[in-house]
């Protein structure tokens, strides 16, 4: 496996929880080790980055040390986890972690993102402390964070946080990576619309946002569009501000480290007591946190089942079952924690004998070799939650088969079932299923199981838990090169100070400017983006000084344009050039074209319209455009494609295009566009300073004519002719207010 990435930048991680646990006792502090996939996993690849071509041993890990610490004991805790572990702590009270991690965590994200809908609260207190406790890590970052740090933020506990950092601090590089699953729109819209919203818009804050699987990738991805409005291209997503890739990183594990633990002395002694407990019985493990999502009661009664229809194997296999401590004191934990001891106790008396127990129960937390012992003398991992983000058991478990033998059965609600396709996988929520893939795995011969286990080791060895840290950094550096080519062309002050001189000294000036989306941000509906007085006032300045020759190059239709614009002394196109008008004088045709056409694709478009709530159809002199801003994304994305195939085809040897916009398609005439009409304005008269301002794909022929003199200007963050981008349509305004004085 290579080193880790040549970054030469320190590495800032940020998590809910330090990589261990701070106590206080008798006035002094004690740390303890933390135990977690996350902790072990990027321990490792810290590890490598030590061990690369440019070693980078500069790291911090920034995170709450478990418990409340006060007074003078804060500044010694700052001073020795940074001397011993390379962290800083993020201070809270009892209070706050109670309504943050117990409260919003983890009676809200958590229940809803595993789809337990109605396990899951809807409290106010409780989501304005998840947005306190975010601020409060942003205040600790902002006083440790360099601009030129990697920060990777993680986790459910801190969604908010790559926004309000970025905030702070515009510059810096942020990845967010999300742990457990991200649900459907239809499940993740269940929150109040204000949350949701500052949830999606909070992780939109990183540079690069990653998921384990596809689906959940897919799942961000619908609910930012949905909600947000933002489309994605081959997952990234354009934002007022910035680019940000949304991609797939399936997290491994340190393969090595579980192949090389399985020769470790001490835990051979400790598998061979396990092996000698259990003679000539097959042993199947189930190595759980104490969780309602693990699906711990569903498997336990698959068990049951297995054992009432296959009596040959009574007193010939056990159920080693381990179910590790997790929010203890909790009432929905606890009596999940009674109804497993329920049921143990009843297939135990149901079905057990003197000298045979089926299901040996054990509530611990299990250390590292003990775990290790445990996969290596397991014939079957038993490893099936109702929903899991990835679930890194199943891969500790194939990584220990040293010999190629032993049989994974797992869920495929569990994220590890997309890359552990050689499993046995089975439905969680089905208990006969549970029982019969038991039943298959306890006759699967040994050829069969290393056939299996040999295709999983291969994918876990090659990509294991340093490449998917590598990868995500990586990732998150190019994306940050990414965004700096397109900032690039972002219009700096200093470029803005030489334009508003050029213009100052300019004798003869015109300004081309697109309305929608330019000076007016984009509506639900066209006919909502009537210009206000503030707008009308700003043309009528721009118009007023003799030098300027002001002009709306819209694809609007004439009658709206003159209605809303035809009192001033500006110049006016309609439908992208097809008509225009100077000030003063009348509209006139540019070219010649023919109507007749519409009556026979008018249908068409307004029957695809009436498939499509929300679509509608605007019908102009010489053009028909078909509007869906106001459909369901999806839904508009598959009637949009077919009906412009239907078009193109019924248009192919006409003098008809068929152009897809901004949640617009327009048939018009071809030979017709903005630039063509640019070229003769300015063909006509003589000018020493040219500025042209558009949003979308029509406004691209308009820039790819322009003198290079000319300042051209796309508004949005995104690839363009133009000479320079400006990410709002506010900035166009104080732009042209600032030309005004």
């Amino acid at each position: 496996m290579s080193d880790g990435v040549d970054t030469g930048r320190r590495l800032v991680v940020v998590s809910n929880r330090l990589p261990f646990n701070v106590s206080v006792e008798n006035g002094r502090l004690r740390f303890h080790e933390s135990a977690g996939g996350l902790v072990t996993g990027l321990a490792a690849y810290i590890e490598s980055r030590k061990r690369a071509r440019i070693p980078s041993k500069d790291h911090v890990w920034v995170g709450w040390p478990g418990s409340t610490v006060e007074g003078d004991l804060r500044d010694l805790l700052r001073t020795e986890a940074l001397a011993q572990f390379q962290s800083y702590p993020v201070f809270l009270s009892e209070k706050e972690m109670e309504h943050f991690y117990l409260g919003f965590c983890n009676k809200t994200l958590w229940p809803l993102f595993h789809y337990f809908t109605t396990f899951t609260a809807y409290d106010e207190n409780s989501w304005q402390q998840y947005k306190h406790v975010n601020q409060v890590f942003c205040e600790t970052l902002s006083q440790l964070v360099r601009q030129d740090d990697l920060v990777w933020i993680h986790d459910y506990h801190l969604m908010l946080l790559p926004r309000l950092l970025k905030a702070r601090m515009p510059e810096l590089s942020i990845g967010f990576f999300l742990h457990i699953p991200f649900p459907s729109f239809e499940v993740f819209r269940l929150l109040p619309a204000r949350w949701r919203r500052e949830i999606l818009e909070g992780v939109l804050g990183a540079d690069l946002i990653g998921f384990h699987t596809y689906e959940y990738t897919h799942h961000f991805l619908q609910s930012v569009l949905r909600i947000l409005g933002h489309e994605h291209h081959m997952g990234q997503i354009v934002t007022s501000e910035k680019v940000v890739k949304v991609e797939t990183f399936p997290m491994g594990i340190d393969f090595s480290s579980f192949v090389d633990a399985v020769d470790h002395p001490d835990i051979q002694q400790e598998a061979k007591t396990l092996r000698d407990t259990f003679p000539q019985i097959k042993i199947i493990l189930s190595v759980d946190r104490l969780d309602y999502s693990k699906g711990i009661p569903n498997r336990l009664r698959g068990f049951e089942i297995f054992l009432e229809k296959n009596a040959r194997y009574h007193g010939k296999v056990v159920l080693l079952m381990v179910v590790v401590p997790s929010r203890i004191g909790v009432d929905q934990y606890d009596r999940m924690k009674r109804q497993i001891e329920e049921l143990v106790g009843k297939i135990n008396g149901r079905f057990g004998r003197i000298d045979w127990t089926p299901i040996v129960y054990q509530y611990r937390y299990v250390p590292f070799p003990s775990l290790v012992a445990l996969y290596s003398v397991a014939d079957i991992c038993l490893v099936t939650p109702l929903r899991d983000g990835m679930n890194l058991v199943a891969k500790e478990y194939v990584a220990t088969r040293k010999e190629g033998t032993g049989v994974l059965i797992l869920s495929e609600m569990a994220g590890a079932s997309k890359e552990l396709g050689d499993a046995l996988i089975v439905n969680p929520n089905n208990r006969e299923e549970i029982a019969e893939a038991i039943n298959e795995a306890l006759g699967m011969g040994i050829e069969e199981q290393k056939k299996r286990n040999e295709l999983m080791q291969r994918r876990l060895r090659r990509y294991n838990v340093m490449r998917w840290a590598n990868d995500f950094v990586k990732d998150l550096m190019e994306t940050r090169e990414l965004q700096e080519r397109m900032r690039a062309k972002l219009l700096s002050p200093a470029i803005k100070r030489e334009m508003i001189e050029r213009y100052t000294k300019s004798r003869r000036r015109v300004l081309f400017l697109d309305y929608d989306g330019t000076m007016a941000l984009l509506v639900r509906h066209p006919s909502l983006a009537r210009p206000d007085e503030n707008t009308l006032g700003l043309l009528r300045a721009l118009s007023a000084d003799p030098k300027n020759v002001p002009v709306i190059i819209s694809g609007r239709d004439r009658t709206t344009l003159q209605a809303w614009f035809g009192h001033l002394p500006i110049g006016l196109v309609a439908e992208h050039g097809l008509w225009r008008k100077r000030s003063g004088e009348k509209w006139r045709l540019s070219k010649f074209c023919s109507s007749e056409w519409k009556t026979r694709l008018l249908p068409i478009l307004e029957d695809y319209a009436d498939r499509l709530p929300g679509a509608a159809v605007e019908e102009k002199e010489y053009s028909i455009a078909w509007h869906y801003r106001s459909a369901d994304p999806d839904q508009a994305f598959l009637v949009a494609a077919e009906m412009t195939d239907h078009l193109v085809n019924l248009t192919a040897k006409t003098d008809l295009q068929v152009l897809q916009g901004s949640k617009v398609i327009e048939i018009r005439n071809t030979g017709i566009n903005k630039g063509a009409t640019a070229l003769d304005w300015l063909l006509r008269d003589h000018f020493d300073f040219v500025l042209a301002m558009g949003d979308d794909w029509t406004d691209e022929d308009l820039f790819r004519v322009l003198p290079d003199s000319a300042f051209s200007i796309r508004v949005g963050v995104v690839n363009t002719n133009a000479r320079y981008n400006l990410a709002t349509t506010h900035e166009v305004i104080d732009l042209l207010r600032d030309f005004v004085g």
